[in-house]
């Protein structure tokens, strides 16, 4: 593939779109960085706040430890640690900059502050609508279709700022990016064989920098269920084991309110983590250059990209399965295998963990993460050992793209009432709480 080539281009920019640092689970900064943003047109911390945000949203906000904030969950959380110090500016790190000095005066913030949640029913997976009082004053902000994507502004109803969002791909629907990208399997490998590293090693760098340093929290600190470590303790030190574990660790300081940031793909952080530590735990092993790294970390990232925007942003289809299965057929890629490898290893992983539900973002993603890469190595094992899942054999088809198809549809279409589900039954069991 060569550089001028439209193709090329689109992959290299994909990346570049992508490969972003976060401060904690993507959809409490998402929250926060509406917040953040209704603060700033107002002047001043509101004194009232509806949040609406989509079904998929409150899944995978209610569980996770906001960072920065002392340990606290959820919406609300979220909210009031954006009001106290949120940098919208920074995106995704719009919590970054809050320190210990801030964390009380979160909770005055929670006490002082009138915080209602109601679900925003509008069709879209993704969908965050957010209303700010102060006095006679009102801010709205939307987000829609990923985590930064501000579509509204208003101040006491004048527009500030739209972008008409009315046509845009919803990440529920298939015509997403995957039809601008025209990403296949093909053209990603040709793309991480040829691409001129020089024009990337920095994302590349960050991603292995910041990833790593989560990992190394993950193991020394005392976080969820600990899942890495005890990974390691009950299955000893090979590199299949260190592989998997590396990514559990990094997944047990996220979810449970590491002040690190990660580096993310499709959206998010676990993604972003399960799709690079194994890979870079191989690399280590098997002494390959920093070229080779970098090439595999470049396949794994967009092989995540590809699978995932076949299902849209947020799913009950566990994102760490498309993730696990990119970081195995980059395994494969520092093992020096071919194109044969890599469909296979994909298609033989997503034979045995699709199905995998996402029941919000929480400690358990780090159990569901070492799941997944040990999926996707037993997929390489399979193709190793001259063995593989046939066309026809469930939702297995001849040809990569056409089992990718399968998948995606199971996620999207099939699983829309599972996500359903899974929302009312954890809503309930919060209800329950309260009462």
């Amino acid at each position: 593939m060569k550089k001028e080539d439209r193709e090329y281009q689109k992959h290299l920019q994909t990346l570049r779109d992508e490969l972003v640092v976060a401060m904690g689970c993507t959809e409490p900064a998402a929250i926060a960085l509406a917040t953040a943003k209704a603060r700033d047109i107002l002047g001043g911390p509101p004194e009232r706040i509806v949040i609406e945000p989509s079904e998929s949203i409150i899944k995978n906000v209610q569980s996770v430890i906001v960072p920065n904030t002392g340990g606290l969950r959820g919406l609300k959380a979220a909210a009031a640690a954006g009001i106290v110090r949120g940098d919208a500016s920074r995106g995704l790190e719009v919590l970054a900059n809050l320190d210990d000095s801030q964390k009380p005066r979160i909770l005055t913030c929670l006490a002082e502050t009138e915080i209602i949640v109601k679900p925003f029913m509008t069709g879209r997976v993704f969908d965050l609508r957010l209303t700010a009082e102060k006095g006679q004053d009102e801010a709205v902000v939307r987000i829609t279709d990923n985590h930064t994507n501000i579509v509204r502004l208003e101040r006491n109803g004048d527009i500030l700022f739209t972008k008409d969002h009315r046509t845009a791909p919803d990440c529920d629907e298939e015509a997403d990016r995957v039809t601008e990208v025209k990403m296949t399997v093909a053209s990603i490998l040709a793309f991480a064989d040829s691409v001129d590293l020089d024009e990337i090693k920095d994302l590349l760098d960050r991603q292995i920098r910041h990833n790593t340093r989560l990992a190394e929290e993950g193991f020394v600190g005392d976080y969820g269920a600990n899942i890495g470590s005890v990974l390691l303790v009950s299955r000893g030190d090979d590199v299949k084991n260190r592989a998997a574990a590396r990514a559990a660790a990094a997944s047990d300081a996220r979810m449970s309110g590491a002040e690190l940031p990660a580096v993310i793909v499709s959206g998010s952080g676990n993604q972003g983590i399960t799709a690079s530590l194994p890979i870079i735990e191989y690399a280590k092993e098997l002494d390959v250059s920093e070229e080779k790294l970098h090439r595999a970390l470049v396949l794994a990232n967009l092989l995540c990209i590809h699978q995932k925007a076949n299902v849209g942003c947020l799913s009950a289809y566990c994102g760490a399965v498309f993730a696990g299965t990119a970081a195995a057929a980059g395994i494969a890629y520092l093992h020096g295998e071919s194109y044969d490898a890599v469909v296979h290893t994909i298609a033989n992983a997503l034979a045995v963990i699709s199905g995998m539900v996402c029941d919000g973002a929480k400690p358990s993603c780090a159990a569901k993460i070492a799941m997944a890469v040990d999926a996707g190595m037993l997929g390489y094992d399979m193709y190793r050992g001259g063995v593989e899942f046939k066309d026809g054999e469930g939702i297995i088809a001849k040809g990569i793209e056409n089992t990718l198809d399968n998948v995606a549809r199971l996620a999207r279409e099939g699983m829309r009432e599972t996500n359903r589900a899974i929302v009312d039954i954890m809503t309930e069991k919060d209800r329950r709480k309260r009462t």
